[in-house]
């Protein structure tokens, strides 16, 4: 599987990876094949964060990858804690969590460092220049080779872009959420920092059992029917080489700022079907034209001042 260089660092990522959040304690023995087949099918990159299943999903994978660790590039997330009832969340990026953090999820990994450790999320109120201090003490003590963050608002990319060494974002980037095409892919293209894009098959409304879901059904500003809409109108102009799921997939990795897409998987088949996007054609220009047309080009008007 072809892979991508990330940002300006060393790491170098497969274009598709795992977004491994859909794994879950109640079948961990289909997880563990998920996993492993993963990395035979030519995935090195792996997603997952401490706020998934309390830590489970933390302890899950790093067990799984340990016989392959050292050749695999191993992501996972900071700043959101659970409450003491564990019934929601709280957002914490202040210095002092990061860094007692990452102790706990090198445990649960079973790792003495994070290829890539990620801020889960932030605001223009952060106090942003003190969660960079922290992730560049990480880095030279040697926990995290690299660092990003996992954000969709402009003026959070922004100011980490200008401000800090991250060399990723992660983003809702599909089809059917085109909102970072407006101002994010070519400014962090420019930057020479990565996307990683998520949620590319729009939670199943681009793979091949849209047009079994209900009308009434939304998905951000789309409905339903719109959707069915968008889905027959792909199936009709573009080639039939690749599934629909393989072509939302390509389409993230259309831009050159994308070095990696995480979909994630619930089935080996599921897995098979996403890693086979990577052994079809790049969209051509004017297949990428054609899916601009029928789909809509959001804009990210929130948390702007």
């Amino acid at each position: 599987m072809k892979r991508n260089q990330l940002g300006s660092s060393e790491l170098r990522v497969s274009e598709i990876g795992l977004g491994c959040m859909s794994l879950v304690p109640e079948n961990e023995a289909e997880g563990k094949e998920i996993l492993k087949r993963a990395y035979e099918e030519g995935i090195t990159y792996f997603d997952t964060a401490d706020l998934y299943q309390f830590g489970w999903n933390e302890k899950f994978v790093g067990k799984s990858i340990r016989p392959f660790r050292d050749k695999v590039v191993l992501a996972t997330k900071v700043g959101n804690r659970w409450t003491a009832d564990k019934k929601s969340w709280d957002w914490d990026p202040s210095k002092t969590y990061i860094k007692q953090a990452i102790k706990d999820s090198l445990h649960r990994l079973g790792t003495d460092y994070i290829d890539l450790y990620q801020l889960h999320g932030g605001t223009i109120e952060d106090n942003m220049d003190e969660t960079i201090s922290a992730f560049n003490e990480l880095k030279q003590e040697g926990l995290v080779r690299e660092y990003g963050i996992s954000s969709i608002r402009p003026n959070v990319i922004s100011y980490y872009a200008e401000h800090s060494e991250i060399v990723s974002v992660m983003m809702q980037y599909s089809i059917l959420d085109r909102r970072p095409e407006e101002e994010m892919l070519d400014f962090l293209h420019n930057k020479k920092i990565s996307v990683i894009a998520r949620g590319p098959v729009a939670k199943g409304w681009l793979s091949e059992r849209a047009l079994n879901r209900s009308e009434s059904d939304q998905y951000l500003e789309y409905e339903g029917k719109e959707i069915h809409e968008l889905v027959k109108g792909l199936q009709d102009k573009l080639a039939s080489e690749r599934t629909l799921s393989q072509t939302a997939i390509r389409y993230c990795l259309h831009h050159p700022a994308v070095a990696a897409v995480i979909p994630g998987a619930s089935s080996v088949d599921q897995l098979l079907s996403n890693v086979g996007a990577a052994h079809t054609p790049e969209l051509s220009a004017d297949e990428v034209a054609v899916i601009q047309s029928l789909s809509k080009a959001s804009v990210y008007n929130q948390h702007r001042r």
